[in-house]
């Protein structure tokens, strides 16, 4: 094996990741997941079995999916000095190279590859490879007793198939909390719009397990939305390099001319922009010459920018995968740029619905049973009147018969910092943390939950009980006028109602809004009336 002068040195976590899959391979697995977050280092993991894999003489078939990968896993094997063929149009076929590195594209038009002995079956990106046709026939048919490895950033997939109904186990890197507590990731900041003014997503269907496009374009590719998040990305993150993740091209390029039309250089890629165009434009972002990049699916996988500091969601999704490949695109470090941290402006609201990457805090392997629509557990809300736990499609209490309203105006609002669960259970800082009680707090009045749903969604968030005093001016602040004050005081009766609380909760809860003896003035006026 010719080794190449500048072999990539793997991080320890690597090196005990690939011992563990060896030890399930001696344990006698022959079909393993190898999961490692974005920015974890799959490249260089996955260059490191293929070595492992060549000096011992065995042959191993490498499948992507997209033609822009069959490169990128080129270079990487030739950094490790690797001699490959290719299941490629357009691509040197050497049959004899102990590597092939196949397109399942063009594995449908060709069969050759059926009796070429492979011992070792690579799939990147294994929620999508494995899954496919020509990955389910080379696992159950013309390769069934070779070794079956499947690497992806996010095990869990749309759809009712899942990794774990076709494999046996899995190994895995550190989660991503970890890997940023060790530095090998960025630290993040969120921004994000109030559920409520976002694009309403009721009307839009749902197919093969996500969002229909057509529909989401209706909702999402709308000009003041568009306006609104070049506004919020020159408010909060101007001058850094940003991608966007759009519905589809048009809103893209739509995307892209109102940045232009800011005086922004903004530019687009799509499935159609040809292998060296997209080099030349990602090299650009990388070098500072171009401040965005937007695209419908291109960037999600496949594109590697330390660089890039900003991630703008724009595409609301139900896909588990889709959410956390788009966000490990700004997790990566890059200290040699400055990059101090990577920042979400999430307009899809995929965040709240989906999750944050600091609270994964263990990766297992999904089967058929443990599936949803979203490739995990269904999520769920709790009722605000009586606090049971129901799935979050309940429109109706069962216990107490609230209905949670479905009619939601869009407001183009200010973004406001959000923070993961494991974010905020680190905040010290109490003015923010009383920051973050009063967005609960808002919330909860806004769609007339009771107060009791922000102790809970405040406690479920920083782990922390809210101190009363913390209460004081969350809804109008510090002075609320006396018509403001009616309205506490008829959402704190409408509550009381709902929760069975007797008068005097309405009286300590209401002074602890607006303020000691503030209870009495509101009572006069209450009776004047």
């Amino acid at each position: 094996m010719t080794v190449s002068s500048s072999v990539p040195q793997l991080r320890p976590y690597q090196i005990d990741l690939i011992n563990d899959l060896y030890r399930q391979l001696n344990q006698g697995h022959r079909k393993i997941a190898i999961v490692a977050g974005t920015g974890a280092g799959k490249t260089i993991i996955s260059g490191q079995i293929c070595a492992h894999a060549e000096a011992a003489g065995h042959r191993l078939m490498f499948l992507v999916h997209l033609d822009v990968l069959v490169g990128q896993t080129y270079e990487k094997m030739k950094a490790f000095g690797l001699r490959c063929g290719f299941i490629k149009a357009g691509w040197e076929e050497n049959r004899d190279a102990p590597i092939q590195i196949a397109s399942i594209q063009t594995m449908a038009k060709r069969r050759w590859w059926q009796k070429w002995p492979a011992d070792v079956v690579f799939y990147d990106e294994g929620h999508i490879t494995l899954f496919s046709q020509v990955g389910k026939k080379v696992l159950r048919q013309t390769h069934p007793n070779a070794v079956h490895l499947a690497m992806t950033a996010t095990p869990l997939r749309l759809g009712k198939e899942q990794l774990g109904d076709y494999l046996d186990t899995l190994v895995a890197s550190p989660v991503p909390s970890t890997l940023q507590q060790m530095g090998y990731l960025s630290t993040m900041k969120y921004y994000s719009m109030p559920l409520d003014s976002m694009a309403d997503l009721k009307p839009v269907r749902t197919v093969r397990g996500d969002y229909d496009e057509k529909d989401l374009k209706t909702a999402c590719d709308r000009p003041e939305l568009v306006e609104k998040i070049v506004q919020e990305w020159q408010r909060l993150t101007p001058g850094k390099r940003s991608i966007a993740f759009c519905v589809d091209i048009e809103h893209a390029h739509h995307v892209a001319a109102a940045f232009r039309q800011a005086g922004i250089t903004a530019e687009t890629v799509d499935g159609n922009t040809p292998i060296k165009e997209r080099r030349q434009l990602y090299d650009a972002l990388g070098a500072g010459e171009l401040s965005l990049l937007t695209s419908c699916n291109v960037i999600s996988i496949g594109f590697d920018e330390p660089s890039v500091e900003v991630g703008l969601m724009l595409r609301p999704t139900k896909s588990s995968a889709m959410h956390f490949q788009q966000l490990g695109r700004v997790m990566r470090i890059s200290p040699q740029t400055g990059k101090e941290c990577g920042i979400i402006l999430d307009q899809a609201g995929n965040l709240q619905r989906l999750g944050f990457p600091e609270d994964i805090e263990e990766y297992t392997l999904p089967t058929r049973n443990q599936s949803s629509s979203g490739g995990g557990a269904a999520p769920t809300k709790p009722c605000p009147a009586c606090g049971r736990i129901v799935y979050a499609f309940i429109v109706k209490c069962p216990d107490c018969g609230h209905q949670w309203i479905q009619d939601r105006p869009i407001f183009v609002e200010d973004m406001v910092e959000i923070y993961s669960n494991d974010q905020a259970r680190q905040i010290k800082d109490i003015p923010t943390l009383i920051q973050l009680f009063h967005g609960h707090r808002r919330r909860a009045f806004k769609q007339g939950y009771a107060p009791t749903w922000a102790e809970r969604a405040f406690f479920e968030q920083c782990d922390r009980v809210p101190r009363p005093e913390w209460t004081h001016g969350s809804l109008f602040g510090s002075r609320p006028t006396m018509e403001e004050q009616r309205l506490i005081l008829a959402y704190l009766q409408n509550s009381a109602r709902r929760l069975g609380k007797r008068a005097d909760w309405v009286v300590r809860e209401f002074e602890r809004e607006v303020g000691p003896g503030s209870w009495e003035s509101v009572a006069q006026l209450q009776k004047s009336r």
